[in-house]
């Protein structure tokens, strides 16, 4: 499980700019700068998305929706084995849609046009970790990579 966590953040680290800025230094006047409800928005669309992708059986629209490196990098195939391990153990990412998410490092800018959330979605009795990244393109934030975990209560209420 940890390795496929790490494989989905590798393979963001490869479609990442080598020179990521500051974003306290990073400005791009026409890109919306997201609230607090838009990063909730974003990050309950993911979770639906593979949600649906996982009872479909189908990730086509997971891959077509997401950042054109994200689409390069994964077939609607590597979606659906990269996403084994949460059919496999049934994990219903619709619940998700029942709480903020809590984030455990603040929302990144890691280049002009690249936005990294981490947290975690305190849910009872599995909880879900996330570390995605989001790519500005089309006028919208697309996903370029995606993290999930489940982490069971011992893990989120031991660190």
């Amino acid at each position: 499980m940890m390795k496929r966590w790490m494989v989905l953040l590798l393979a963001a680290m490869l479609v990442m700019p080598a020179q990521a800025q500051d974003p306290r230094t990073t400005s791009n006047a026409s890109l919306p700068t997201p609230d607090r409800l838009t990063l909730s928005r974003l990050l309950w669309g993911t979770m639906v998305s593979i949600h649906d992708a996982n009872i479909a059986g189908n990730y086509s629209v997971l891959r077509d929706t997401g950042a054109t490196n994200f689409q390069v990098q994964n077939s609607s195939a590597q979606l659906a084995e990269t996403f084994r391990y949460l059919r496999e153990q049934q994990i219903d990412l619709s619940t998700t849609l029942l709480l903020a998410p809590e984030f455990t490092q603040p929302p990144l800018m890691v280049a002009s046009d690249i936005l990294r959330l981490q947290g975690v979605f305190g849910l009872r009795p599995i909880a879900i970790q996330f570390d995605i990244y989001y790519q500005y393109q089309a006028g919208r934030w697309k996903v370029l990579s995606i993290g999930l975990q489940p982490l069971t209560l011992q893990n989120v209420e031991g660190g």
